[in-house]
């Protein structure tokens, strides 16, 4: 999509907020804003979190943040939505009802657990996000760690070909979670091979890289990229992040999303 002098692609998110920005709907923000598009943002959880723990969650209320959704789509044409932290039924259920009847490509990031180890989902929570928003989702982008769980196997080829029979057009599934010397992440289709990206594992620990990567790829489908040029791109735009991350807390780092937009010094 070419945008003009005055215009943007513009991309829904629907994800929580982390108060030290590393991850969340501040990631999300950056790495859309990063790649020349415009995010609109609706918050669904509220957390207290920082780069070494998270202690506490609110969720909003279902019937305000219906409202917020329904505003947007009134005001703005969204080319691409990515789908975050949702952590609460009933905004499955508002998001499920907002989005069926819009046909827009949407980008699932199936969070269950924060980096920093924290269940952020319960299992009735996911087990309707499998049902309810997998037949929306354009590519769901799950590591090992969330395959497995959402699916309950430890064969990721079969948890694909699960994920992609509750609806989902494709599937993500990525390895940094894994003890390997690289990094593998494989794409899953309804019809062809799985196309499988190896990465060189950084040492540290990061706060937000899955925030990162599917936000990017959203961005880069509401430019007009296919789906495999915006996965391909996504990925090693997040592995730069990382690679010139920011120690600007106590544990976890955070990723630069800006690397590539700073003056060297």
């Amino acid at each position: 999509m070419a945008a003009s002098k005055n215009k943007k692609p513009i991309v829904l998110v629907i994800a929580g907020h982390d108060p030290s920005g590393g991850a969340g709907i501040q990631a999300d923000i950056e790495s859309i804003a990063n790649a020349g598009c415009h995010a609109v943002t609706v918050i669904t959880s509220l957390t207290a979190q920082n780069t070494n723990k998270i202690t506490n969650i609110s969720s909003q209320d279902s019937g305000f943040f219906r409202k917020q959704i329904k505003l947007i789509f009134d005001d703005f044409s969204v080319a691409a939505c990515k789908i975050g932290m949702i952590g609460d039924v009933e905004l499955v259920d508002t998001i499920h009802n907002e989005l069926s009847d819009i046909k827009i490509p949407i980008i699932l990031d199936p969070i269950i657990n924060s980096g920093t180890g924290k269940n952020l989902s319960s299992k009735k929570t996911y087990g309707r996000i499998l049902t309810l928003l997998l037949p929306l989702t354009t590519v769901i982008t799950p590591n090992t760690l969330e395959a497995k769980i959402l699916t309950g196997t430890d064969n990721l080829k079969i948890a694909a070909d699960k994920l992609l029979s509750y609806g989902a057009k494709s599937v993500l599934i990525t390895g940094s979670h894994e003890k390997t010397n690289t990094v593998l992440n494989t794409l899953y289709e309804k019809n062809g091979s799985p196309t499988k990206y190896k990465w060189k594992r950084l040492a540290s620990s990061f706060h937000g890289s899955g925030c990162t990567l599917s936000s990017r790829i959203a961005a880069n489908i509401a430019l007009g990229n296919n789906l495999k040029n915006a996965v391909e791109d996504a990925q090693e735009y997040t592995w730069q992040t990382l690679k010139n991350g920011l120690e600007l807390g106590k544990n976890q780092i955070h990723p630069d999303r800006f690397f590539n937009m700073e003056n060297d010094t």
